[in-house]
Order: C-alpha cells, then structure tokens, then sequence
C-alpha cells in the first residue's frame, strides 16, 4: 500500500477506534463533568501519553512477544480488569456523595495531577488497545518506512487521543451539561461505574477463557 493511502487509513482508523465508547470514555466525560474542564483536559493528556505508550510499544514488535506468551498478557489483562472493577466500584460508592465543585477559573495542581494519573493509567489498563495498534501497524504499513514516519506515528497517536478527548471534555464541562450531571448524579454515577466494572469484568472473562 502507497504510504501516504496507508497513513490516511492509519488515521481514521485511529480516529475511529478513540471515539468507540469505553473506559477512558467514562473517565474522560465524568471528570469533565464532576470536577473541572482544567481537569478533564488532564485526563484528556493522560489518554494521549497512554496512546503513545501503546504505540510505541506497538512499533517495537513488543505485543507480538506478549501474544505469542499468553501467560505474560493474561496477567497483564488480569491486573487491568481488577484496576477497572477498583475504579468503578468506587464511582457506585460515591454516587450519593455530595459533589465539590471546582471553580472553573481556578486551577486545583492536586486534582489535575490526580485526573492526568487516573486517565493514564485506565488507558493503560486494557492491553488490547496495544494489540489493535499493532494489528493496524502490521496490515497497513508498507515493509519498509522512513525513520520519520515511524517517529511521526506516535505523535499522530498522541494528536488524535488528546484531541478527541480534548473536544468530549470542552463539551461535556460547559454549564447545560453539568447542570444535568448534577441533577441526576446519583444514577449517572451508578451506570457509570457500573459499566466501567463490566468491562473490567470483561477483562477477568478473558482471562478465564
């Protein structure tokens, strides 16, 4: 496949596997939603850093090692689905908890450091993403690349996770949408961290098989 056709392909491949509803959906739109726009941009970045890791592990055949070993990607799928079941457990828990806002104007470093930990390491937490990069590097890529491209490659990954993220964040933090949020909290919070637990179940289910 000509390079450039490949590239294009690559990108909307990308662009549509960012904007499939999952876990770092979930996170990205309730921390937009419950703390701060400041903070859902955190999180937007932690996704772009999670993306460029998964990439650049992608690119250096490293997730082919751990195909052909399932012990090492069972457990990797293992601790992933146990930190997703963590995280929206605790969403359920605190779904009747009184929310503190944030200011908008008025940047908080603890929570935004605690929104850009949280949304990299749910980006992490499900290897199949490294996989998907993997398959979409495998079957699109001509044999032999520039240097540059292959460099280009992880910033492109960065550029569409950040910037999808980014954009569900300044959506989701204007006034309507968070004035919803509040008045229904309690039961969007639980189908929130329901659904994150599911698919953290999901994981565990793999692993199973």
């Amino acid at each position: 496949m000509d390079l450039s056709l490949a590239l294009l392909t690559m990108t909307a491949a990308f662009t549509l596997g960012a904007m499939i509803p999952g876990p770092s959906f979930l996170l990205v739109a309730r921390t937009a939603l419950a703390v701060s726009r400041p903070a859902g941009l955190a999180a937007a970045l932690g996704m772009g850093l999670g993306g460029v890791v998964f990439a650049v592990i992608a690119l250096l055949g490293l997730m082919a090692l751990l195909a052909a070993v399932p012990v090492l990607y069972g457990a990797l799928k293992l601790v992933g689905g146990l930190y997703l079941l963590s995280i929206g457990w605790r969403i359920v828990r605190g779904a009747r908890q009184p929310l503190v806002m944030d200011s908008m104007g008025h940047k908080n470093n603890a929570s935004l450091w605690r929104a850009f930990a949280l949304a990299l390491a749910t980006q992490l937490s499900n290897p199949k993403t490294a996989l998907a990069y993997a398959g979409i590097f495998a079957s699109l890529l001509p044999r032999e690349v520039p240097l540059a491209v292959t460099l280009a490659l992880p910033l492109l990954v960065f550029v569409i996770e950040f910037g999808w993220y980014a954009l569900v964040t300044l959506v989701l933090s204007a006034p309507a949408p968070r004035a919803r949020y509040l008045a229904g909290k309690v039961w969007i919070d639980r189908v929130a961290g329901s659904l994150m637990g599911l698919l953290g179940i999901k994981l565990l289910a793999d692993v199973a098989r």
